[in-house]
């Protein structure tokens, strides 16, 4: 009975704003926000969310959006000081970034558009008190801003030629007749090409996208604990591939092309941020051996 009495206000309070806020405004600007972002999303969708590369760009945006709503308490505690100047300096460059972009066909330019138009909102209803608050979201939007081919392309190469050689080593030394041409593997009677996907490029962003989101849930004080976290990504992610790639040339080997580039081939995708994540976590573990100050609440003001 008790919780039943409890619902109406636990629901309420899921919408409720600060008392200072102009619940009207925020309607405005969300609005506002709705019309101008929702065909850029559509697009995104249709050009760039529907391939690997970019496949987590939903992610980051549901997780954006949901820490700014989550956090608005936070966000927009205190007396407001609207940044009117500033904020419309600030708005009227994520609005020629858009309107750029869609001109151009410049995916990159109307994805990176965003953060910087949420970040005027706040201006304009808060102030830079707001803005400092809610920095986290804003920055983890641009994670899901697509590269240039070309800056993709400069990273992705060497990544996987390192990929190639430290797999031919490790199978090499395991006794398994392989050799290797470039980025391309021979085993047995078989020849597979290390493709981008198994780069480990993509993976690096989405990793390192879910390391910070995991590192702002738990909220450590230490800069240090965070900063080796941040970097325990890159090698992570590296091995998770080099695991992936080992995996695809045994099933490859042992069962033939067609069960390596079937399911296989997806189902080692979910291998890749398995090892990941677990290696993220044994390595935070390992750290809390060094770092004993307790984890501020999650949520609580930084």
């Amino acid at each position: 009975m008790g919780t039943a009495a409890k619902s109406p206000s636990s629901f309420a309070s899921m919408f409720s704003l600060p008392a200072p806020v102009n619940p009207v405004a925020v309607l405005v600007m969300v609005i506002g926000l709705l019309s101008l972002f929702v065909p850029t999303y559509i697009t995104l969708a249709d050009e760039v969310w529907n391939n690997d590369a970019h496949g987590h760009g939903p992610l980051i945006l549901g997780v954006s959006l949901w820490l700014l709503w989550h956090d608005r308490l936070r966000i927009l505690e205190g007396e407001a000081r609207p940044a009117t100047v500033s904020g419309f300096v600030l708005l009227l460059v994520g609005l020629f970034l858009h309107v750029a972009g869609h001109s151009q066909g410049i995916n990159m330019l109307t994805t990176l558009a965003q953060p910087i138009v949420f970040g005027a909102c706040l201006l304009l209803l808060h102030g830079w008190q707001a803005l400092r608050r809610g920095w986290f979201p804003l920055f983890f939007m641009l994670f899901m801003i697509p590269l240039p081919e070309v800056a993709v392309q400069a990273i992705t190469m060497p990544l996987k030629q390192a990929v190639s050689v430290v797999t031919e080593w490790l199978l090499y030394k395991a006794g398994y007749p392989i050799a290797r041409s470039g980025v391309t593997l021979s085993i047995g009677q078989y020849q597979l090409l290390v493709a981008d996907a198994c780069s480990g490029m993509n993976s690096l962003l989405t990793l390192e996208s879910l390391g910070l989101l995991y590192m702002r849930l738990m909220n450590y004080r230490s800069k240090a604990r965070n900063t080796l976290l941040a970097i325990a990504i890159v090698p992570t992610s590296f091995v998770a591939n080099v695991t992936r790639v080992i995996i695809l040339v045994l099933v490859t080997y042992y069962f033939g092309d067609e069960v390596g580039q079937g399911f296989v081939h997806s189902f080692s995708g979910l291998v890749l941020f398995t090892v990941s994540l677990v290696s993220i976590y044994f390595i935070d573990q390992v750290l809390s051996l060094w770092f004993k100050a307790p984890a501020a609440a999650p949520g609580a003001s930084q």
